[in-house]
Protein backbone atom coordinates (compact mmCIF):
# COMPACT_ATOMS: atom_id res chain seq x y z
CA UNK A 1 0.00 0.00 0.00
CA UNK A 2 1.28 3.46 -0.61
CA UNK A 3 1.33 6.57 0.97
CA UNK A 4 -1.87 7.86 -0.42
CA UNK A 5 -3.93 5.23 0.10
CA UNK A 6 -2.99 4.83 3.76
CA UNK A 7 -3.57 8.70 4.84
CA UNK A 8 -7.04 9.23 5.54
CA UNK A 9 -9.19 12.08 4.12
CA UNK A 10 -10.31 15.33 6.40
CA UNK A 11 -13.65 16.07 6.00
CA UNK A 12 -14.53 19.82 7.09
CA UNK A 13 -17.86 19.91 8.67
CA UNK A 14 -17.19 23.39 10.06
CA UNK A 15 -14.87 26.08 10.41
CA UNK A 16 -11.52 26.68 8.77
CA UNK A 17 -7.77 26.91 9.52
CA UNK A 18 -6.78 30.12 7.58
CA UNK A 19 -4.64 33.11 8.41
CA UNK A 20 -5.91 35.58 10.08
CA UNK A 21 -7.57 34.66 12.47
CA UNK A 22 -4.89 32.00 13.20
CA UNK A 23 -1.12 33.44 12.50
CA UNK A 24 0.69 31.92 10.25
CA UNK A 25 2.69 29.25 13.03
CA UNK A 26 -0.50 28.30 14.52
CA UNK A 27 -1.99 27.15 11.01
CA UNK A 28 1.15 25.34 10.60
CA UNK A 29 0.89 23.32 13.91
CA UNK A 30 -3.02 23.09 12.81
CA UNK A 31 -2.24 21.27 9.61
CA UNK A 32 1.11 19.63 11.00
CA UNK A 33 -1.01 17.67 13.43
CA UNK A 34 -3.68 16.99 11.24
CA UNK A 35 -1.60 15.56 9.08
CA UNK A 36 -0.10 13.09 11.47
CA UNK A 37 -3.91 11.93 12.37
CA UNK A 38 -4.15 11.83 8.71
CA UNK A 39 -1.60 9.13 8.82
CA UNK A 40 -2.95 6.94 11.81
CA UNK A 41 -1.40 8.64 14.56
CA UNK A 42 -3.11 8.73 17.92
CA UNK A 43 -2.63 12.01 19.37
CA UNK A 44 -2.81 12.82 23.37
CA UNK A 45 -2.38 15.16 25.70
CA UNK A 46 -1.23 18.14 25.84
CA UNK A 47 -2.00 18.30 22.21
CA UNK A 48 -5.23 16.26 22.39
CA UNK A 49 -8.16 14.85 24.83
CA UNK A 50 -10.51 12.99 24.22
CA UNK A 51 -14.32 14.41 24.38
CA UNK A 52 -16.50 11.72 25.03
CA UNK A 53 -19.44 14.21 26.00
CA UNK A 54 -19.02 15.05 21.81
CA UNK A 55 -19.32 11.82 20.90
CA UNK A 56 -18.04 8.41 20.46
CA UNK A 57 -14.01 8.86 18.98
CA UNK A 58 -14.50 12.64 19.77
CA UNK A 59 -11.14 14.64 20.33
CA UNK A 60 -10.35 18.03 20.95
CA UNK A 61 -7.03 19.64 18.71
CA UNK A 62 -5.31 22.01 21.05
CA UNK A 63 -3.29 25.16 19.39
CA UNK A 64 -1.87 27.95 21.50
CA UNK A 65 -1.47 31.08 19.34
CA UNK A 66 0.50 34.52 20.17
CA UNK A 67 -2.58 35.41 22.57
CA UNK A 68 -5.21 33.29 21.73
CA UNK A 69 -6.16 29.03 22.11
CA UNK A 70 -7.82 27.14 19.17
CA UNK A 71 -9.74 24.46 19.27
CA UNK A 72 -10.30 22.33 16.47
CA UNK A 73 -12.95 18.85 17.45
CA UNK A 74 -12.23 15.93 15.61
CA UNK A 75 -13.35 12.61 15.33
CA UNK A 76 -11.55 9.47 13.97
CA UNK A 77 -13.13 7.61 11.39
CA UNK A 78 -11.55 4.37 9.86
CA UNK A 79 -10.95 6.38 6.55
CA UNK A 80 -11.20 10.07 7.36
CA UNK A 81 -10.94 12.70 9.99
CA UNK A 82 -14.15 14.51 10.49
CA UNK A 83 -13.57 18.36 11.55
CA UNK A 84 -17.00 19.32 13.35
CA UNK A 85 -15.76 22.44 14.28
CA UNK A 86 -12.97 25.00 14.63
CA UNK A 87 -13.35 27.76 17.49
CA UNK A 88 -10.87 29.99 19.51
CA UNK A 89 -11.17 28.88 23.30
CA UNK A 90 -12.03 31.77 25.34
CA UNK A 91 -13.14 30.08 28.78
CA UNK A 92 -12.01 27.30 30.89
CA UNK A 93 -15.50 25.05 29.47
CA UNK A 94 -16.45 24.51 26.14
CA UNK A 95 -19.06 26.58 25.13
CA UNK A 96 -22.65 24.23 25.35
CA UNK A 97 -23.59 25.84 22.01
CA UNK A 98 -20.34 24.49 20.97
CA UNK A 99 -20.86 21.27 22.03
CA UNK A 100 -24.47 20.53 20.69
CA UNK A 101 -23.37 21.58 17.46
CA UNK A 102 -20.87 19.12 17.46
CA UNK A 103 -23.00 16.67 18.40
CA UNK A 104 -25.06 17.00 16.04
CA UNK A 105 -22.88 17.57 12.63
CA UNK A 106 -21.44 14.23 12.76
CA UNK A 107 -24.83 12.64 13.28
CA UNK A 108 -25.96 14.47 9.77
CA UNK A 109 -22.74 13.74 8.14
CA UNK A 110 -23.25 9.88 9.30
CA UNK A 111 -27.10 9.87 7.84
CA UNK A 112 -25.72 11.49 4.51
CA UNK A 113 -22.79 9.04 3.95
CA UNK A 114 -25.22 5.93 4.90
CA UNK A 115 -27.66 7.64 2.26
CA UNK A 116 -24.95 7.92 -0.54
Amino acid sequence: MDDQEQSKVVVWLSGEVTTPPFSASARIEAGFLLRQLQEGEILSMPISRPMPSIGKGCHELRINDADKQWRIIYRIDTDAIVIADVFQKTTQKTPKGVIQNCQRRPKLYDKFSQEN
